[in-house]
């Protein structure tokens, strides 16, 4: 009796141990979270925001052990052209196939493999990012806090467009741009706010 009982507590500490292993979700809360983008050419700049369509993180309490988000790329917004007509230009040209295809690609998708601390609430992430079904990975840094039933996470991702099969205006691709030519990598300033 008393081997049988040592076995199924042995049996309980496990099962228990691999749920706690697995960590806890936390459900990105939209509101509260916002992705900014800003792209450079030769000429100046760009930048605006993209709404997070849905998204979790799990945590064992202390650390993130992984998760995945999605943006909207039908919610780019442009916000430093003030001329109504040529903001709608500018994010007309974005979704089109020359950049996002955001009618045939309305998701991209970051998911998140690994989380290295480095002291003092900063971490080096490395993940799978999925732009127009092109997937590629990804490491950057991160600031990420726990703070009662919520988890904090900023982080600045820079990002290879041309990865992702969106080479308009790249002087990798094409000759004599001049002052026409766009920086192949853009960024992506990330907030998230994710609650249990």
């Amino acid at each position: 009796m008393k081997v049988r009982n040592t076995v199924l507590l042995a049996l309980v500490a496990l099962v228990t141990f691999a749920f706690v292993g697995k960590g806890v979700d936390y459900k990105v809360v939209k509101n509260q979270s916002k992705v900014n983008w800003r792209g450079t050419k030769v000429t100046g700049e760009h930048s605006g925001a993209i709404n997070v369509a849905e998204g979790s993180l799990k945590s064992d309490g202390k650390n993130i052990l992984g998760g995945t988000f999605t943006i909207d790329m039908n919610s780019i917004t442009c916000t430093d052209i003030t001329d109504e007509k040529m903001n709608q230009n500018l994010v007309g040209h974005l979704k089109s196939d020359d950049f996002f295809s955001s009618a045939k690609y309305p998701k991209a998708t970051l998911v998140i493999n690994k989380v290295t601390p480095k002291g003092k609430g900063q971490y080096t992430v490395a993940g799978d990012l999925t732009i127009k079904g092109i997937k590629h990975p990804v490491v950057f840094p991160a600031t990420i806090q726990h703070a009662g039933n919520q988890i904090k996470a900023k982080a600045n991702i820079t990002v290879d467009r041309t990865k992702y099969d969106i080479k308009y205006g790249s002087g990798s691709f094409f000759d004599n741009l001049g002052d026409k030519a766009i920086s192949n990598e853009f960024e992506l300033k990330v907030d998230l706010v994710a609650q249990k």
